[in-house]
């Protein structure tokens, strides 16, 4: 788990990519931000979170329970989700659009189209919604 690293992720990277190739331009990891969101496309009042499906407990065939030290491992990941909430509320009263791009949207058995999945994205970003939640099908 240690070799697991917080930032510059293979589905944040995709991310970045497709939307730097879509002219989208956007700061990462803007730590005054709540949660410190993975992009913030400030021009569009937009921020993203690429969620990596098992330190988020996404409910997906990604996610799986450690056998070992479950206490730990409930603790922390339970802590994971209830800082994305506030944050993601936090953002929200503050003004600014949420999306979550899950990992299993980009990765795995059940991952969408990711040139399909990434115009969705870019539509979102250029639209008025709130929020946007890509998850693998």
């Amino acid at each position: 788990m240690a070799a697991i690293r917080s930032g510059n992720t293979k589905p944040e990277l995709i991310v970045r990519q497709a939307l730097h190739a879509m002219g989208l331009r956007y700061r990462l990891h803007v730590a005054n931000l709540p949660g410190k969101p993975d992009l913030v496309l400030a021009r569009h009042r937009a921020v993203i979170f690429v969620n990596g499906c098992f330190w988020h407990h996404h409910d997906c065939h990604l996610f799986k329970w450690p056998a070992t030290r479950s206490e730990f491992w409930h603790a922390k990941i339970s802590r994971n989700v209830a800082n994305d909430a506030r944050a993601i509320s936090d953002l929200q009263q503050a003004g600014w659009r949420v999306a979550v791009i899950w990992e299993c949207a980009l990765k795995g058995r059940t991952r969408l189209d990711a040139r399909l999945a990434m115009q969705e994205v870019a539509d979102w970003i250029k639209s008025s919604k709130a929020t946007l939640s890509i998850r693998g099908e």
